[in-house]
Formats: structure tokens, C-alpha cells, sequence
């Protein structure tokens, strides 16, 4: 049996494996062509390729299902192609026990898309878009770029041009309003360096509102004590969905804090707590087809089949998921439903198949 569970594995893994290459080689290929527009300044074509580079954690995180649920039904369907599946089971090796043989590489690769996103991919991510930042706009970017990170903390709006992930901001803009949202205080800093608790911010300007004029002050330095702390920056500066799941929980107790929304950070953090049961459940669906309707289909019609159902899945999840911000059902919801159904269903045909 040990020699089955290795000649299962080792076929299944090498299908997942070269379909994972394949989507994400495609996927660089468009990517360099349109960061082949966006050169500028210092940002030049090796500039262009480090960036791809840095954002490969996040295509293997994200092409990681697709390629588990094609790469199993092409790495079943050609054991099935030659036969060997019916030897197999003429054999007397159950069902259940093939579909255990091919989940065991697949947990390895659950456990390697786990890790990637929870300690490679947040920082990766950042890292990668605040080097480009830099690169395109120059280590002084002037005040409110087209990009950039927006947040609020009490009565400040604040914009920071760049965060880069190793305690430096570029572009420190804050806006401070009162209870009547009248802009009562306003202040730029062309940079900003974390030290023990505190920044300190340099070539600073202060544009404050006296009586019925405004005052004008400038600083070559100048300490800030905020309670946005470079963890707390490295989490707001970043997509939800490029977070970790503990970047994520402590997002949203942050929000929750400030009195402001979190529904799109708790989806995010369900949909990646959820990831692995749902590459679990893509691949007993994966494994039903093989052993059900299309048992003696071909290679072509198994892979259209696998990116039509990879890409219904995932259109589903992304219509329940703003569904839940929408109508206000919990998002936990919204992320299990579509993985429960696949279970089920997967379930249900490999029944069948026994």
C-alpha cells in the first residue's frame, strides 16, 4: 500500500505542481507587459522584474486551489486514461482509500500555502509596492500622491505616500477637524522613522488656525507619539486579502476600537482561515469527476471542466462575500456556504462512484 499512496502522490503532486507553474508563468508574462508601461524615473525593466518577483508569494497563494483542482483531475485522468484506476480498483483498493492517497500530498501543499501566506506574502507584498512607490515618484514624493495609504485615528485624517515595511514613511500628511469637521490644524512631513515608541519626523511644516488666521511653523525635526505603531501600519497599508490571518484579527479589533467598519477585514480573515477546507473540498470534487461523469472523458474536456467549476467557485464566493457587507448576514456565512456545498456535492458523486 505504502507503494500505491507514493505512485498516487507522486502523480497528483506533479500534475498540481506543473499546472502551478503554468498559471503563474502566464500570470508574470501579462504582468511584466503592463509593468513595461509604468516605467519611470528609477523604476526600469530589473526594477520591474524584482517587483514580479516579490509578488510571487501571492500568485502561489492565490493560484494554489485552481491549480489543486485541475492538477488532480489532470493527474487522475491520466491514471484513469491508461486504465489504471479500474486496476486499482479491480484490485480491491476502495475508493476511499485512493481519494486518502491523493489527499496526503495535498495537505503538504495546504501547509506550504499556509505558511506562504502567513508569514511570506503580507511582508513580500509590502515590501514590493513601497520599493515601486519610491522608484516611480523619488525619495520625496510631495504631499497626497495618487497612492498611498489613507487612515483615521480619533479627529486626524492622515496619508502616508509610502509605508515601507522596515519603520519608514515617506509623505506624512495629517489633517486634524473638530466637532463641527472644520479643518482647525493641518501638517506635512516629507519622512518619518519609528524609534521606541514614538516617531520622529523630519523637514516638517504646521499650518494650525488662530482666531481668524492661520499660523505657519516649520521643524527640521520633530517628535510624534501617535498609537500607530509600524505592526499596525504594516497591517493598514496592505489589502485585507494580502494580510495574514493575525494581521487580519488584530485589524479588525483596531477598527472595532475606532468605531469604524471591519466587515471587510472579518470576510478576508474567514476566506484565508477557510482556504485550506476549501482546497480540501475542490479536490474531492476534483477526484468525484474523475471516478464519476467523466470517467472516460478526455485530457481537454477534464481541464475546461476544472477551470469551469474553479472559476464558478470563485464567483460565487465573490458574490456572497459583498452579499454579506450588504445585507448585514454574518461572513462566516458567506465563506462557508460555497465550501460546504462542494463538500456535500463531492461527497454525494464519490457515493455514487463507490
Amino acid at each position: 500500500m505504502r507503494l500505491l499512496d507514493r505512485y498516487l502522490g507522486t502523480t497528483v503532486f506533479s500534475a498540481i505542481i506543473m499546472v502551478l507553474l503554468l498559471l503563474i508563468s502566464l500570470d508574470v508574462l501579462f504582468g511584466f507587459i503592463a509593468e513595461l508601461r509604468r516605467l519611470k524615473l528609477d523604476y526600469q525593466v530589473w526594477e520591474a522584474i524584482t517587483y514580479l518577483m516579490l509578488k510571487m508569494p501571492k500568485r502561489i497563494y492565490d493560484y494554489l486551489p485552481f491549480a489543486s483542482l485541475i492538477g488532480c483531475l489532470v493527474g487522475l485522468g491520466s491514471l484513469a486514461g491508461h486504465s489504471e484506476l479500474v486496476v486499482m480498483r479491480a484490485a480491491g483498493v476502495s475508493l476511499w482509500r485512493i481519494v486518502w492517497s491523493v489527499c496526503k500530498p495535498m495537505l503538504f501543499l495546504v501547509l506550504i500555502g499556509t505558511a506562504i501566506g502567513e508569514y511570506v506574502l503580507p511582508y513580500a507584498e509590502q515590501k514590493a509596492d513601497s520599493e515601486r512607490q519610491l522608484l516611480r515618484d523619488g525619495k520625496e514624493p510631495g504631499q497626497l500622491s495618487k497612492s498611498g495609504v489613507w487612515h483615521r485615528e480619533g479627529d486626524d485624517f492622515l496619508h502616508f505616500n509610502v509605508v515601507d515595511p522596515d519603520g519608514v514613511l515617506y509623505g506624512i500628511s495629517r489633517f486634524t477637524f473638530d466637532e463641527d469637521r472644520q479643518l482647525i490644524e493641518s501638517g506635512y512631513a516629507e519622512k518619518g522613522i519609528y524609534l521606541e515608541g514614538h516617531w520622529l519626523l523630519e523637514d516638517v511644516k504646521l499650518s494650525r488656525f488662530e482666531g481668524d488666521h492661520w499660523v505657519s511653523e516649520t521643524y527640521e525635526t520633530k517628535r510624534w507619539e501617535t498609537e500607530l505603531t509600524t505592526r499596525v501600519l504594516n497591517i493598514i497599508s496592505l489589502d485585507p486579502e494580502d494580510l495574514s490571518v493575525q494581521g487580519l484579527y488584530e485589524y479588525v479589533n483596531y477598527l472595532e476600537s475606532q468605531d469604524l467598519d471591519a466587515s471587510e477585514q472579518a470576510l478576508s480573515m474567514w476566506q484565508k482561515l477557510l482556504q485550506p477546507v476549501a482546497i480540501i473540498a475542490l479536490v474531492m470534487i476534483s477526484i468525484s469527476f474523475v471516478f464519476g461523469a467523466l470517467r472516460s472523458a478526455t485530457m481537454g474536456l477534464r481541464v475546461f471542466i476544472g477551470v469551469l467549476f474553479g472559476f464558478t467557485f470563485k464567483i460565487v464566493q465573490d458574490l456572497l462575500g459583498p452579499s454579506s457587507m450588504v445585507f448585514g448576514f454574518s461572513p462566516i456565512i458567506a465563506v462557508t456556504v460555497p465550501i460546504v456545498l462542494c463538500l456535500i456535492f463531492g461527497w454525494w458523486m464519490l457515493r455514487k462512484a463507490a
